[in-house]
């Protein structure tokens, strides 16, 4: 039955943070949860995690009222934040054992992931002597540990090198096939394309866009077009009347209208006998959709 929010609102003395938000997630996976800074997003997490009381509405789960001793979550925050001077493998222990865990099952998980996140060699040694990342990825363990049924993650992946980033997702992936729920919060739009199958964008907390990925890309014309050419094809492009957003080596991304745009500069690029490596008319990204939505660059 999964997660259902509908019609929640919450107010901070006369300010309305959250407006009617109305979403559900029926079935393992992530839901893209996104919105600009002070959009409601971490309000609405924490309501849903039973931190904040809303204001009105219903936050149900498999078809109760939320209650945070009656559901198993997990939360990453934004703000991050380990004891710096108590032994890892104590402080996830700790945390294991206040989840219900009994203290063999939470050895064995918490050894498991460690070692799956590549840092299992610092079990007994204290968050402080660490990098930022490694921090957050014991942060991270934290928030999985008691293989929780719903995990929130707000923010993963910032702050993370490339193959920390890596390490993390290929976690996120084995969770989703072990059936949990997640809910991820994210300005990297590329991050959340890849794992959400659906999205509910807020801006100033209306809710302004929300649905299945793929059928929001669907209703929107192709906008760019990915090209590369064996040589330089700038004054083409430009005779076609259309513009370069970005160009390097002969490869191009340019901005088009519409299909009929692309396929116009294929036409002349092969009157001209361009040999043409790669031609790909794309729709909107995440990205582009939500700049349209919410009006500037996050």
């Amino acid at each position: 039955m999964g997660l259902i929010v509908k019609n929640v609102d919450k107010s901070f003395g006369t300010k309305k943070v959250v407006d009617s938000i109305n979403f559900e997630i029926q079935k393992p996976g992530v839901y893209g949860l996104l919105g600009t800074n002070g959009a409601g997003k971490t309000t609405t997490i924490r309501m849903i995690l039973g931190i904040l009381k809303k204001d009105s509405g219903e936050i149900t789960w498999n078809g109760k009222e939320v209650q945070r001793k009656h559901v198993n979550f997990g939360y990453l925050p934004e703000e991050r934040g380990v004891y710096p001077k108590t032994k890892i493998h104590d402080q996830l222990m700790y945390f294991a054992r206040l989840k219900g865990m009994d203290k063999q099952k939470a050895e064995e998980r918490m050894k498991y992931w460690m070692k799956k996140l590549e840092i299992d060699q610092y079990l007994e040694m204290t968050p402080e002597k660490l990098s930022k990342g490694n921090q957050q990825k014991v942060q991270f363990v934290t928030a999985i540990l008691h293989d929780p049924e719903l995990l929130v993650l707000d923010e993963p992946f910032s702050g993370l090198d490339p193959v920390n980033t890596e390490l993390l997702k290929n976690v996120i992936i084995e969770l989703i096939q072990k059936g949990t729920y997640i809910i991820m919060s994210s300005h990297q739009m590329y991050s959340i394309e890849e794992f959400a199958s659906d999205v509910l964008i807020l801006n100033k907390g209306k809710t302004v866009l929300q649905g299945n990925l793929k059928e929001i890309k669907e209703q929107y014309a192709a906008n760019k077009l990915a090209l590369s050419t064996v040589e330089n094809v700038d004054d083409l492009i430009k005779e076609a009347g259309l513009k370069i957003y970005h160009s390097k080596n002969n490869e191009y991304t340019i901005e088009i209208a519409n299909e009929a745009d692309g396929y116009r500069l294929f036409d002349l690029l092969a009157n001209k006998h361009i040999k043409v490596e790669k031609f790909e008319i794309m729709k909107p990204s995440l990205h582009d959709i939500f700049i349209e939505k919410v009006g500037e660059d996050k």
